[in-house]
């Protein structure tokens, strides 16, 4: 053990001096809070592509989506085909009138900024109220990205949780602090192919330990049989028309999704949206199915089965490959980790600094000012964070679950309609909102029924109900100049 945690740390340390290095080059091409919030919008299109996708993933593809495989089996692959079609849509649909209209708007460079300008909404109530949403439920997407760390610190180091928690967290605010949205982005590149790679390495190695195709199947086979079958539970019931489906509405969070719509706006010209889709689309396909067999790699090699699943990744790692590669693929969670939660506390901040702040402060900031609050936004919030992920028995899919699905129906619709429907009002976008948030909030504490159905799929649509029913009751007060504005600006996707 002393010679595994020696190779690791040397490996940990490593991979740590790189994104640190990244980060403080990117502190020197700094200088704005515009630089720091969405990297001057001069993204190229891998850069934008992975990065999205690196933000997106968190140490959940690497820990929680792998321990759902090893539990579920096969049932995983639902959640897989919802987020790559989700993905998809998002990349062809959103990103690129997104990016258009955003930039126009006086270069928006928040989702609440954007949606206030987007209906030339003089009162901030559409503003504050956005803002408000993701800040809750990033708050509880940043914990889960702790707990994450936590569980690796805890497991790879043998230190206590909460030490864990903390050492995550200090790691993350240092870099992040350093060069925000560049550093973030850049890092995100190298980050995401560790993530692939790792992803790759352990299955294969494993399928090769098996000897044939055939072979894997069957160990698996041997400990459950109905774990090989997309439609069958592990009980041996067929799964339920509302497992399936809530499976699948995982896709529908991705309209919602700060972290990954800044990747839209960031990347630096409309023109290479679609190429940057495609390296998205394919390396998330990759990452999505490449974690449910490692999931499935954990049933054919572990023979007693893990107290807790989401370590699934890590048992492997320690298993298959010597020490120091075993901590350079350990270092792949951490990536997962930092890419996302990173993204996470700059949106957040982004939120503080543009959105909020500005509606308290009597005096217009300065450039340099706003960079300051932004920094103290990214520290404040991580603090919070910290304090949500403390808890040891936390699972991090169902942390992740939540935020995912109260971003994804309380923004999503309302960024889908504000794009495509020039008659959409800010009172459509304040009750969208709402009642998406909502709907997830109380939809998550219920259960038994309908309430069986993850709470994004009717917090999404009801969010869409709402955003017609207030867009419909307040048309009187829409200008026909935001009309006819909006209009032309659409001409140019």
């Amino acid at each position: 053990m002393p010679q595994f945690v020696l190779s690791t740390s040397l490996a940990f340390l490593i991979y740590l001096c790189i994104v640190l290095g990244i980060g403080y080059y990117a502190y020197l091409k700094t200088s704005t809070a515009g630089d720091f919030l969405l990297g001057g919008r001069q993204l190229t299109p891998l850069v934008s592509a992975i990065s999205a996708g690196a933000s997106d993933m968190s140490g959940w593809v690497l820990l929680g989506l792998p321990g759902y495989a090893y539990v579920a089996g096969l049932e995983a692959f639902w959640i897989s085909i919802g987020l790559v079609m989700g993905l998809a849509v998002n990349w062809f649909l959103v990103a690129k009138p997104l990016r258009i209209i955003s930039f126009q708007l006086d270069d928006a460079v928040t989702i609440p900024t954007y949606l206030q300008r987007r209906f030339a909404d003089t009162k901030p109530w559409v503003r504050v109220i956005s803002s408000l949403s993701i800040l809750l439920f990033f708050l509880f997407y940043v914990a889960a990205g702790l707990i994450a760390g936590g569980k690796l610190f805890t497991e790879v180091f043998g230190i206590n949780y909460e030490m864990a928690v903390v050492f995550s967290v200090a790691v993350i605010l240092v870099y992040t602090l350093f060069g925000g949205f560049l550093a973030v982005s850049w890092t995100d590149v190298f980050q995401g192919i560790l993530i692939l790679v790792a992803l790759f390495m352990v299955p294969m190695l494993v399928f090769k330990k098996a000897g044939s195709y055939e072979s894997f199947i069957d160990g698996i086979s041997d400990k459950n049989i109905y774990l090989l079958n997309i439609f069958i539970s592990t009980d041996g019931k067929e799964l339920s028309f509302i497992a399936i489906v809530s499976a699948l509405a995982w896709g529908l969070g991705y309209f919602g999704q700060p972290h990954i719509l800044a990747r839209f706006k960031a990347i630096r010209s409309p023109r290479h949206v679609y190429r940057a889709a495609f390296i998205g689309v394919v390396w998330a396909f990759l990452c999505y199915f490449l974690a449910i067999a490692v999931g499935l790699s954990g049933l054919f090699i572990i023979d007693q089965p893990l107290e807790d699943s989401e370590k699934v990744f890590i048992a492997l790692t320690k298993i298959i490959f010597n020490p120091l590669v075993a901590g350079a693929l350990l270092a792949a969670i951490l990536a997962a980790i930092m890419s996302t939660v990173d993204s996470q506390l700059l949106v957040c901040s982004a939120s503080l600094a543009e959105d909020l702040y500005p509606l308290v402060s009597e005096r217009e900031l300065a450039s340099a000012d706003r960079l300051k609050i932004a920094r103290i936004a990214v520290v404040i919030l991580a603090l919070m964070g910290t304090s949500i992920a403390m808890n040891p028995e936390s699972k991090v899919l169902d942390v992740v679950s939540y935020a995912w699905a109260g971003l994804g129906a309380s923004l999503g619709p309302t960024i889908i309609v504000s794009l495509y429907w020039s008659r959409m009002t800010s009172t459509g976008a304040i009750f969208g909102v709402i009642v998406g948030g909502l709907t997830v909030i109380v939809w998550s504490r219920l259960s038994g029924g309908i309430f069986d159905f993850y709470s994004l799929l009717p917090g999404f649509f009801l969010s869409l109900i709402a955003i017609g029913v207030g867009s419909l009751l307040t048309q009187r007060k829409l200008s026909t100049r935001v009309v006819v504005s909006y209009s032309e600006i659409r001409k140019e996707f």
